[in-house]
């Protein structure tokens, strides 16, 4: 079969060379950038971060299966894909491993921002040594929005530092909290309660209609002052004009994003020059959750060539 993995040949750690290894039996390509010029000629796509518009489903004149290398499928035209009878599949992150990943992604960011990673890069460049004045993770409240299987990988994790934990669940979130141990969880309608708590926000849930742009100027506000905002998720759950504001005014200390309302940012964009440290888009980019995500994407590959449908099948 003629496979498409809609990214760069190098893009997420490799995992394309490990792909072809894997499934050496098979015709597998890059499109070179995120971004996808045409589907015609291809039973498979690995969309990543490329969007599969309904365009270009209607124009596939084979495609069989879209296989999402991770879980989020908020670039895929669902709706399009179901009326053309193709079928559509994810990589679940606890399956993969890379919840733990983007968990431990999460923990560098708290640590760099509490230790102004800036500005002990500058001093040491400076020969300014002693300086700066560091935070502990130790004692703070970290507020986890999302308690899904990366949620509760961090909240594994965290309790290691001696933090207090709260947190958000879409359903029963009173089984959750006693289930993980948390001080307090409440349900989406409960955000604020939250917000005003934490000095570290973390959003760990998928992009919706509901929560697309859910941290806006309102919600900012909300934010305990000199408090940090984690995004682990997507984009397009945090309003990027509200961000520099609070940013700008000092209501917020500073954020970790792995990823961006655009991908890829900008790399001029004024909310670099703030307390915020960035990364590529990279929480699951290890060698344990690609090692994991190949597995999982080949297996689902070989399913559909025996004309069987494939693990973890959204549609």
């Amino acid at each position: 079969m003629k496979i498409l993995f809609a990214a760069p040949e190098k893009a997420r750690g490799g995992l394309l060379e490990i792909l072809r290894a894997e499934l050496p039996e098979h015709q597998v390509e890059a499109a070179g950038a995120f971004r996808i010029e045409s589907l015609k000629g291809y039973d498979v796509v690995i969309p990543c971060i490329s969007p599969v518009t309904a365009e270009l489903i209607k124009d596939a004149d084979r495609l069989k299966l879209i296989q999402q290398g991770g879980a989020g499928l908020d670039s895929v035209d669902l709706d399009a894909a179901k009326a053309h009878n193709i079928m559509i599949a994810n990589v679940p992150t606890d399956l993969s491993g890379a919840s733990d990943s983007v968990a431990e992604l999460g923990i560098y960011f708290m640590l760099g921002l509490l230790r102004d990673y800036k500005s002990m890069t500058a001093n040491l460049s400076n020969q300014k040594m002693g300086e700066p004045l560091g935070k502990t993770l130790m004692g703070c409240m970290v507020g986890i929005v999302g308690l899904g299987s990366i949620g509760r990988a961090l909240v594994r994790r965290l309790k290691n530092f001696q933090v207090r934990l709260i947190g958000i669940k879409q359903s029963n979130p009173e089984v959750t909290m006693q289930e993980l141990g948390l001080e307090w969880a409440g349900g989406p309608d409960d955000l604020s309660i939250l917000l005003q708590q934490s000095d570290f926000v973390v959003l760990c849930l998928p992009l919706t209609e509901k929560s697309n742009l859910m941290m806006n100027r309102n919600t900012f506000n909300s934010m305990k002052r000199n408090s940090f905002l984690i995004n682990l998720s997507r984009g397009g759950l945090v309003d990027r004009p509200a961000l520099e504001e609070a940013l700008n005014s000092g209501k917020i200390a500073g954020a970790g994003l792995d990823v961006f309302w655009e991908e890829p940012p900008d790399p001029a964009d004024p909310i670099f020059s703030y307390n915020v440290i960035a990364a590529p888009h990279i929480g699951d980019v290890t060698d344990t959750a690609i090692k994991g995500i190949v597995k999982a994407v080949a297996e689902n590959i070989r399913r559909v060539e025996r004309n069987e449908y494939p693990l973890n099948r959204i549609l």
